[in-house]
């Protein structure tokens, strides 16, 4: 992320994002039920999410009720376990498009807490095939499809200068 974008993206309020995240929270539990399932004995557990260049982060609680998907500005201290790198890698990781184990060895990914908790929920993810450029453009009504192709055209192209220039791989 461009340190002018972090910048402008700083004094923004949450609340836009958080209705955003919930939509699209709710979109992709609309397809995909179970996907908190497999989290097993760790499903009501609290998962931090920092991009390292965003200026906010997010809290997953994957809670036997409603999952919920909350913008903060600073991760709580008492979240079970925390999740650390670029927005386009944690982007990627849940798409299963970049190796997670590549990244925490390259540094670029640092999870911190419960790392059971982080692989239950790794497995969950993985299992649910999400496209979160679908489910994004799935709430932009007739401009699905145009919204689609930008933002997949957005992704791979940030992707692929990350990839480049990080050194990192594909998972399959």
């Amino acid at each position: 992320m461009p340190p002018l974008l972090r910048q402008v993206l700083r004094p923004l309020p949450l609340l836009p994002l958080q209705i955003a995240l919930g939509a699209v929270l709710r979109g992709i539990l609309r397809r995909h039920p179970h996907l908190f399932d497999r989290l097993g004995s760790h499903r009501g557990k609290r998962f931090g999410i920092k991009p390292t260049d965003l200026p906010f982060a997010f809290v997953i609680q994957a809670g036997p009720g409603q999952p919920q998907l909350a913008a903060v500005r600073e991760l709580p201290t008492d979240v079970d376990a925390a999740i650390s790198a670029s927005i386009v890698s944690l982007l990627a990781l849940v798409e299963g498009r970049l190796d997670g184990d590549a990244l925490m060895f390259a540094r670029q990914l640092v999870i911190e807490g419960d790392i059971e908790a982080v692989l239950a929920l790794r497995n969950a993810i993985d299992d649910a095939g999400l496209d979160l450029v679908g489910e994004i453009a799935a709430l932009s009504g007739p401009f699905g499809e145009p919204a689609q192709r930008l933002l997949a055209a957005a992704r791979d192209s940030l992707l692929k200068s990350t990839t480049n220039e990080g050194g990192m791989r594909r998972w399959s």
